[in-house]
Order: C-alpha cells, then structure tokens, then sequence
C-alpha cells in the first residue's frame, strides 16, 4: 500500500513510533517523545526514511540473552531536513502460552489452549496426578487489525485486534510423548487496548474462535493480513487421503479431534483458512477450498484483493497463484502452478532470473469443491501406484518427496485439481521442484513479490532422487542455509494453453534476493553462517520502511534471529535473537493502525535441542526452562522502542 507524506514532524514521529510503539507507555516516555516532536525545524519537518542498527548475536558470555527473546537493536528516522530520531529496540509479550487471561467475561481462559470440535478442553493426561488442558508452545501467524465501529468492553482507548494461530505443541507434559500434529491447532482473536498517547498495546479479552464449521485446523503456519483486513490462515503439509487410514500422527488428530480415529476427512484440511473479526472482539471463520489443497504455508493477496500467491512448504513444492473471480472474494476463482524456464540460480550474483509461465490447473467455487471433499474417496479421482504398473495409461510423477504412477480417472480433473493438487500439478508438468517454500510477501511499489525457501536441498539438487529433470529447478549442491526469492509482478500474461490471466499481479520470473551461508560448525555449534540470513521461513514488507522483515525457522542457528533488509539501501541488520532452539514466527509489519506502526513477532517451542545445540544446551536448559513454563510456554508480542533525543540538523 502507499502513504501520503507526513505533514509534520510530530505527526511523522507519531506514525513510526509503533515501531517505537512506544509500548512501555510511562509519562516519562510520552514526554520524551512530545519534546522530540518540537525540533529545530518549527516541527515542519517530513518523514524521509528509516534504517535499523543491528545487534551482535547473542553468545554464552552472555547466556542469559541466550534463553530469552534478547534486543540490543535500533531504528533511526531521517527527516528532510537532515535532522534524525533515534529508537532503542525491545520486545513485549501480550502473554505466555499457558497463561490465564481475560476472557472479557470477568473469567479466565487458557492462552493457547486446545478445544475438540465441541469447544471442550482436550486434556494431557501423560503425568498421573497433573491432568490439564493441553497448550502450545508453537504460537505462528498473527494479524494486527481494526474493525469499524468496534466496541469491546475494558478498552479505553482505542480497539485493536490481533489475530494469532497456534501450529501445534511440540511435546506433552511428559516431555517423552511427541505431539506434533496430533491436535487441532487452536486460533484466537485478542483485543487490544491502543493507548492513543503512546502507542502501546495492553490485552483486554482473549476469545477462542469457534472452528467447528470449518471442521477443526490443521497446522497453522505462517498467515497474513488481506487488504480488506481479514485474517488469512493456513493448513500446511496436508494429510495424504491415500494413506491417511494408516497414518498415526492423522489417526490422532481425528481423535482428539472428534474422539474418534476415523472419524476425520483428510481432503478437508490443506486449505487455505479466512478469519473474520468483529465489532465486539469474537470471529467467524470459512475455509477457501478453491484455492488448492497444498501445503498452505502463507498466502499473500495483491493490492489487487484479488490475486493471491502461496507458500508451499513441501518436497517438491510449486510457485502457486490464485486469481479470484471477485474483488475482496476467495470463494471462486483460477488456479494456477508455475513452470519455470532456463536460468534458475540461488546466487544473488546471477545477472538475471528465471522466466516462469503458469498452467491453469482449473476453476472452482469453494462450495463445489467441499462438496467433493465431502463425497469423495482418494480412489473415486485417481489410482496411485508405488512401483512402475507396466501400463502406459499411468504416468509418472513425483510429488511430496516420493516417485509415482498415477491414472486420473474420467471426469476427475477438477476434484484432481483441487483436492490432489500436488500430483495433479505434477501430472500436468508444473516444476515441482522447490523444497520448504514458506512466507510470501509484496513489494507493491516496486511490483515485486518476495518468497523464502527455507532449505535449498532434495528436489532442487541435480541427481537427488526426487529432482525431476528437466523441471527448471536443479542446483549443482545444496544450500541448507536457504535463500529469499524476488519475483516481478506484471500484467498482460497468458497461461499455457494460451488463454489471458486476468490478472496485473503475476509473478513473471524468479531471481535470488538474499542467501545464507552454510558453514562448518563454529565454536558455539551453528552451521550457518550467524552475520546472514539461515533458513528464512516468515517474510513481511513495510512499504512505509522500504524493508523486508525476515524471520528465521534454523536448524543451523543456535539462536534463530529476526532481520530486517532495506530493499534500497541492501543493508542487513539483526533486530531480535529467539531463545535457543526457538523459531521465529508471527512476523506481522503493519504501516500504520491508528498513527502508529508496529511490528508483530513471536517464537516457538524454545530449547527444542537438535544437534547444533550440543556446546550450549547444558548451560542453556535450566534457564529456558525457568522463563518458559519448563520449555511448555512461548511468547506473543510485538517489538517495542523508546525514543532517544532527536540529532537537529546544524
């Protein structure tokens, strides 16, 4: 989105201090930053551009910055007539998973707790004797958001929303019983008091959004705001409905789902999940079905309300778009998968990007498409076989890591399109090459959309046995560290068969932004070079800022980090370290809620030791364990700032 200049200093400083969010919102604070608005400049002074001074990582000279969300960064605003504000960097959280907090009814409910398709408590019954309600550790995509004519009681200020969905929980309370994937992942909406003198944000109500319609949530991911401020969710790694009867990690869900293991649908998850909020501080919720069943891991929607591109974390994953019929309306549309042309190259040095072209995979009404899910079996749309049937009515493929033969049976290409959409694309020859593809995000001045392969590995590596030859996508080796991809957005295209994409915002080729750097183990144990980017996983764009966010999910970090990466100036800074063996996540830039601007993050399942962790977890453990609920709790929040005195110009 664009923004009409600031008309004065003070106003200016007012719509950056969300950053500053100015969250401690103490008298001294408010004062602090009212006499910085007065400037040498008669407060006439305009907003020219922001730019972060990064932190050092974290080390075990310092172990307790290590088991915490630690911030040692900073933001300076430059002004047109040279002078600068500068803002020292810090993180809030609204709450702790495993916290009591208000329900806005003068009760207590549990933050990040687990209903069943009966809003009922589902239970951890692992510790004899300490039975309770199970709760994540794994809080991810979180949405910031007005709604008009709001009214909440308790707020006095002004009402905000956050919107916040929690992906799984790693482990029961037992700390032996391995829960991922195994309950339906929860979505709550919390109401925010805004503090109009200063920005910050105070929790008034937690609701838990009723997701019994939409027949319960599976794994949400990463999640965006749309432009007409819904909160658009995700379902990724979808369950495969050819194996789902056999599947335990899916047979457990169904469980503590419905209470029983056969009891839920595979093709009713993988999708693509809109919350709704209102006035009073409750939503609603639908699933989009139309918009393929993949590995839903972000969909960033255009300015054009109507052209989506996905995330798609899988093995063998594909650029995906989809193009809605209506303006401000999922429920119908065109979907579209990529192929990608010669070129291809995860070296940010590569003097061009690869061309990409797009299959139209088919067009659906979300009603229609539920429908079959609700009707059909996996044998009803296509056979799939494990080994070469000898018949040459089958073709092969590979799809989600594993070579296949499949036969579409007549009449079948829609519910193949939408309801197997990964072997579908690859039948059709999508390049299904890509692997962990996870947030998407827009630069809309620019006309350039932003994608973060996690790990550059498996499919994408020439001779791996999952790399398709002849796909666009084969690298000479790997690059586990992962990459940010840059993709121009143009008008005017056609898909395959020739037909016009009604569209001004589709991707038109594919080119390295940003790269990691794998390494051999360093002194403190990480793998990835820890002055660059690891693993980039959620990525958001502030146009005000002229930055991308990035935040990391690393297996090759010890600490994972949040950067920000001004697209005009090419400077990296380090903004927030995550507690070790922490994820990064909920990244949420939002331009302005009310004359203030903010920047939303929380992180996951801290000191969730792997091998990288082996020279720091001894000392680290008992720490983390001590900040977060014995390593059961994580934070929700966002980042703050208070403001330094102003450097005037002369």
């Amino acid at each position: 989105m664009s923004h009409t200049p600031m008309p004065s200093r003070r106003k200016t400083l007012q719509m950056l201090a969300g950053i500053p969010l100015l969250p401690l919102g103490t008298s001294a604070t408010a004062a602090a930053l009212l006499s910085a608005c007065g400037g040498g400049s008669g407060g006439s002074a305009t907003f020219k551009s922001v730019s972060f001074t990064g932190m050092a990582a974290p080390t075990l000279q310092t172990p307790t910055a290590m088991a915490t969300t630690s911030v040692a960064s900073s933001m300076k605003v430059l002004f047109d007539d040279d002078s600068t504000q500068s803002f020292n960097l810090a993180y809030q959280p609204f709450f702790i998973t495993g916290d009591m907090v208000s329900d806005g009814k003068g009760g207590k409910i549990l933050a990040g707790g687990y209903v069943d398709i009966n809003n009922k408590p589902i239970i951890d019954a692992t510790v004899a004797g300490s039975e309770r309600q199970y709760f994540s550790d794994a809080p991810d995509g979180t949405s910031l958001l007005t709604v008009a004519d709001a009214k909440v009681d308790g707020v006095k200020g002004k009402p905000v929303f956050a919107v916040v969905q929690f992906e799984y929980t790693t482990w029961a309370q037992d700390g032996k019983t391995d829960m991922y994937g195994k309950l339906p992942s929860p979505i709550a909406v919390l109401t925010l008091d805004q503090d109009q003198a200063t920005g910050k944000l105070s929790l008034v109500k937690y609701h838990n959004v009723d997701t019994s319609k939409v027949h319960g949530l599976w794994i949400t991911c990463g999640a965006s705001l749309s432009p007409w401020g819904t909160h658009l969710s995700s379902e990724e790694y979808e369950p495969d409905a050819f194996s789902a009867a056999s599947n335990a990690q899916f047979k457990a869900y169904s469980k503590n789902l419905y209470g029983s293991e056969t009891a839920a649908n595979p093709y009713h998850y993988g999708h693509m999940p809109e919350v709704i909020v209102n006035k009073d501080g409750t939503a609603t919720i639908k699933k989009h079905f139309c918009m393929g069943r993949i590995s839903h891991e972000l969909v960033q929607v255009m300015p054009d309300s109507r052209t989506a591109l996905m995330g798609d974390d899988a093995t063998n994953s594909g650029y995906f778009v989809f193009v809605a019929d209506k303006e401000k309306d999922l429920s119908s549309g065109s979907l579209y998968v990529a192929k990608v042309g010669a070129g291809f190259s995860i070296d940010p040095a590569a003097a061009a990007g690869a061309p990409l072209t797009w299959i139209k995979l088919g067009s659906a009404t979300s009603a229609e498409i539920e429908n079959l899910a609700n009707t059909l079996k996996p044998t009803d749309i296509m056979t799939v076989a494990s080994k070469d049937p000898g018949d040459t009515s089958f073709t092969k493929i590979v799809a989600n890591g594993k070579t296949e033969w499949i036969k579409i049976n007549p009449g079948m290409e829609k519910a193949a399109a939408f309801l197997e959409t990964h072997r579908y694309a690859a039948f059709k020859g999508a390049s299904m090459g890509f692997t962990k593809m996870e947030g998407t995000t827009v630069n809309a001045k620019d006309k350039v959309a932003y994608s973060a392969l996690q790990n550059c590995e498996k499919s994408m590596v020439a001779g791996d046995a999952t790399n398709v030859p002849g796909n666009g996508i084969s690298i000479p080796k790997q690059l586990k560290a992962g990459v940010v991809m840059a993709l121009n957005l143009r008008g005017g295209q056609k898909d395959t068969s020739g037909a016009a994409i009604n569209s001004e915002w589709m991707p038109v080729d594919t080119k390295a932004l940003l790269a990691g750097e794998d390494i051999s183990a360093d002194a403190l144990g990480n793998t990835g070079n820890p002055n660059k980017i690891c693993n980039p996983d959620n990525l958001k764009f502030s146009e005000k800022m002229r930055t991308l966010f990035i935040g990391e999910d690393s297996g090759q970090h010890v600490n994972n980090f949040l950067w920000a990466y001004n697209v005009d100036t090419k400077q990296l800074s380090r903004l927030m370290s995550i507690p070790a063996g922490g994820e990064s996540t909920g990244l949420h830039a939002v331009d302005e809620i009310n004359g203030w601007t903010y920047i939303m993050s929380n992180f996951q399942h801290a000191g969730d030791w792997g091998g990288i962790h082996n020279v720091v977890k001894d000392t680290l453990d008992p720490l983390i364990k001590a900040n977060y609920k014995n390593k059961a709790g994580a934070a929700v929040g966002y980042l703050t700032g208070t403001p330094n005195q102003p450097s005037l110009k002369g």
